[in-house]
């Protein structure tokens, strides 16, 4: 599938969870689109591995970061202060997917994906935003999970839901700064993440999916360029959802 055209020639990006599935294509359009790009994961082979695969004239910095540990996130900031002095993108792609029911879930757990999924998230924001200019934009990952739960996910799910609560209040207070923040809701989408579900559930989630298919990464990053641009210039405060209308069937 092909991705939309952009023109971010100048900008400057970060995005979390850099080194696979959604961020890894993303990483690429943004790229292929003239941005130049932090790429940052825990996994800092992987986001290396990225980065050695990008060539042309914007510049690209692979970083390793702990999403749940604020020290590691300070010293990201850091590093985007120090190489570039600002930033004007911003897409926390960083999070985890365990599987739990309620009734069994240990509270270090809870604890873990809160930290991940929806603290570091926050954390990373807040430090980031004083480096953001007017023209600035932040695209948050939720997920249908976060409108409608999962079952075995429930500590996913809160998360996903906050962070759809703190995507609504960043437009409230940064809006008057001309920082624009917005939230795509992926579904069930082909990356390695969803690769348990699928195999459990995925004959079931393609009954309730009217296009009868999983999306590809490449049409979550894809809205998510839109969203980073000009073309979205007066989008704000919004969840898209991107899920073949598995959430509106639902």
């Amino acid at each position: 599938m092909g991705n939309a055209k952009f023109d971010f020639s100048g900008k400057v990006a970060l995005i979390t969870g850099a080194a696979g599935g959604i961020g890894g294509v993303l990483a690429d359009l943004l790229h292929d689109s003239g941005a130049d790009l932090v790429l940052a994961d825990i996994n800092l082979a992987g986001v290396e591995a990225k980065a050695a695969e990008l060539s042309g004239s914007s510049r690209t910095l692979a970083v390793e970061v702990n999403s749940s540990d604020p020290e590691s996130i300070d010293a990201l900031v850091e590093r985007v202060r120090s190489e570039f002095g600002r930033l004007d993108f911003l897409v926390p792609a960083a999070g985890i997917y365990p599987e739990a029911m309620i009734a069994d879930m240990p509270f270090e757990d809870w604890r873990r994906v809160m930290s991940i999924n929806l603290d570091g998230i926050f954390l990373l924001t807040q430090r980031l935003l004083p480096l953001m200019g007017e023209g600035g934009a932040i695209v948050n990952l939720a997920s249908v999970a976060g409108h409608r739960g999962s079952l075995g996910h429930a500590h996913y799910s809160v998360a996903k839901a906050g962070i759809i609560a703190l995507t609504r209040n960043l437009a409230l207070e940064f809006g008057a700064r001309g920082i624009r923040a917005n939230a795509v809701s992926p579904g069930i989408i082909l990356t390695t993440m969803t690769e348990g579900i699928r195999a459990e559930k995925g004959d079931a989630l393609l009954a309730q999916t009217p296009l009868g298919r999983n999306g590809e990464p490449e049409e979550t990053a894809s809205v998510i360029a839109f969203l980073l641009s000009d073309a979205a210039s007066f989008v704000h405060g919004e969840v898209i959802h991107i899920n073949g209308g598995l959430f509106m069937a639902g």
